[in-house]
């Protein structure tokens, strides 16, 4: 089918508006501050072929919703939830991450999904906030919900819901939060449902395989070429688990490039350490490790001729068939076993960000920029005039060097994301913000050196509990070509 220039910028930018437009009704809307003022949530659209069709920032998966929810099955004002890490298909993380997904239909027939995810308040679990940093099995971290219709033809499963608020410490944000995403959803799903309305059912699908099929294009020609072929090895670590002693858990990656093939890139997990008895474990190895493939493939923009040109790179699933991901067997880093903890997870999910950043800048003679902080997980909790409190922040650092700029200060790793402001806190929650800067000469030194981390100092106004997940304290973020470390955090 030819397909119209005009109508392929049309759809492209509605894709792209609906999806700005989802998630700027769930941050105006929202109840909590880690959805509403930290941002840490996103939406995603996928064709009824379950291909992420939009690029602008990652998205969980439909897959687990399709596999228990016959698509030919749904109904108009269905709504779909689910947070269970091990039947998500990859696409969640951890229990806080609550996953909304509606359908789409044109000429009563599933022709996409909206879907939005975000990180909540609390799920149950041993501490507050459902990220206990000691836990040693999934069922000590929160409430586990497999994939359910939270709506049925636009009525709320409210049986769902109540056991879903009765199990969080902080029902209100829970529900408003969840209400929120659902909403959102809902409208989504009705504008995409206008533009197949308006332009045919054909017509649209033909410019949502063209836009993947560009992405695909695009990778292999701008920067998988600039890739020498070969096989290269980079390995970094997690330095603890909550749990056991601190000791280096690995993360290795063995990269293979053979432009000619198919499938040009092959990452290859053995030599990954085995999964640990705390919450640093991932669980990737499911559906091909699409989900990874989506998270990683960001990586690969840096090697764009200008960071402009990388700016305008998307990451849809025209980057799937681009790479085969082979996992070790059951029972590592990236494979564990259920109910092996996750809630941490984020010490080796974007570890591998870093990691195949230096395999890259291995193999392209240092064009990638050096290593970057992860984020970590401070937060206090304890009860003050007005009841029980939660406060949670996810603070970033700086980002690596690169060969033509220094680093980024206090950035997040995760698109979007941004610390909660010091005036609205201070106001909601019973301490003072002393300081919020940048921590002075935190990056590494060099020709251009790595970006700033944060300087941070609060004073409690009453007794509380404090609470942190971090990592990066013992090794330093790593240089390339020459630069030096950067601090370790502290």
């Amino acid at each position: 089918m030819t397909i119209d220039p005009i109508l392929l910028e049309i759809v492209e930018g509605t894709l792209a508006s609906v999806e700005r437009e989802v998630e700027t009704a769930i941050a105006r809307t929202a109840r909590s501050p880690m959805i509403r003022d930290a941002h840490d949530f996103r939406a995603g659209i996928h064709d009824r072929r379950l291909r992420k069709l939009t690029g602008r920032s990652y998205s969980a998966l439909v897959q687990p919703v399709a596999r228990d929810f016959p698509p030919e099955e749904m109904q108009p004002g269905d709504v779909f939830f689910h947070n269970d890490v091990y039947l998500s298909e990859g696409g969640i993380g951890h229990l806080p991450d609550l996953c909304v997904t509606v359908p789409v239909f044109h000429g009563g027939e599933v022709v996409a999904f909206v879907q939005a995810f975000g990180h909540h308040d609390d799920i149950g679990g041993a501490v507050p906030g459902s990220m206990p940093s000691h836990a040693r099995s999934a069922f000590e971290e929160g409430l586990m919900v497999p994939p359910i219709k939270l709506w049925d033809r636009g009525v709320p499963n409210r049986a769902a819901l109540t056991i879903m608020t009765r199990n969080s410490r902080m029902p209100d944000s829970l529900a408003g939060d969840l209400d929120a995403e659902c909403s959102a959803c809902l409208m989504g799903a009705r504008r995409l449902g206008d533009l197949f309305a308006r332009y045919g059912r054909a017509a649209v699908e033909a410019c949502f395989d063209a836009i993947i099929d560009r992405t695909t294009q695009t990778f292999r020609r701008e920067l998988l070429a600039k890739i020498p072929d070969g096989t290269f090895v980079w390995e970094d670590y997690a330095e603890h688990d909550g749990v056991d002693p601190p000791r280096l858990h690995a993360q290795r990656i063995t990269l293979t490039v053979d432009k000619a093939a198919d499938v040009p890139l092959v990452i290859d997990f053995a030599g990954t350490s085995p999964q640990a008895k705390g919450p640093i474990n991932h669980a990737g190895d499911y559906s091909g490790g699409v989900f990874l493939k989506k998270w990683l493939a960001p990586v690969l923009r840096n090697l764009a001729d200008t960071p402009e040109r990388a700016a305008e790179l998307d990451v849809n699933e025209g980057v799937v068939p681009l790479i085969e991901m082979r996992f070790p067997e059951k029972g590592t880093l990236l494979t564990p076993v259920f109910p092996a903890p996750t809630n941490a997870r984020t010490f080796v999910i974007l570890r591998l960000l870093g990691v195949l950043a230096g395999v890259l800048a291995k193999a392209t003679g240092g064009r990638m920029p050096a290593d970057q902080e992860t984020i970590r997980y401070t937060g206090v909790y304890g009860e003050d005039d007005r009841g029980p409190y939660l406060m949670r922040e996810v603070l970033g650092g700086g980002s690596g060097g690169r060969y033509y700029a220094d680093g980024e200060d206090t950035i997040h790793v995760v698109p979007d994301s941004r610390n909660i402001p010091a005036e609205f806190a201070e106001a909601r929650w019973p301490f003072v913000v002393e300081r919020l800067g940048l921590a002075v000469d935190s990056g590494g030194p060099g020709e251009y050196r790595g970006g700033l981390g944060y300087d941070k100092h609060i004073r409690m106004l009453r007794d509380a509990h404090y609470m942190s997940i971090a990592d990066r304290s013992i090794l330093s973020c790593w240089g390339v070509n020459g630069g030096r470390a950067g601090r370790p955090f502290r």
